[in-house]
């Protein structure tokens, strides 16, 4: 098993991410991701929309507690897989507190998951 040498623990989510047109009129559209994996840094999801790299995004994250976060994403990776598209991305001008929240959630999902060997 390869060793992880993440900065950060990876956390499992739910969320969507929200479409803005650029100089648009504000209208945005809501796409559910499947979120693979979190962390105070950044985040991996799963979607059918194209997004592109080196775009910002707003997201709303569901922690364990359902709990809702607002967030807002910079894409630095992509890879298309058949109608999926996989992206890397990482927070940026998160608020003190948010990246609070998820640092609990990674603590707390750590604790769970200890308990469970």
């Amino acid at each position: 098993m390869m060793e992880d040498k993440r900065k950060h623990k990876r956390l499992e989510l739910t969320g969507e991410i929200l479409i803005k047109e650029l100089g648009g009129s504000g209208n945005h559209e809501a796409v559910d991701i499947k979120i693979t994996d979190c962390s105070r840094d950044g985040i991996g999801f799963s979607t059918t929309e194209a997004l592109t790299i080196g775009s910002n995004y707003e997201a709303n994250l569901t922690l364990w507690n359902k709990d809702k976060i607002n967030v807002f994403i910079q894409i630095v990776r992509a890879v298309k897989d058949g109608d999926m598209y996989h992206y890397g991305g990482i927070f940026i001008g998160m608020p003190d507190d948010v990246q609070m929240r998820i640092q609990v959630y990674e603590t707390v999902s750590d604790e769970l998951a200890h308990q469970g060997k």
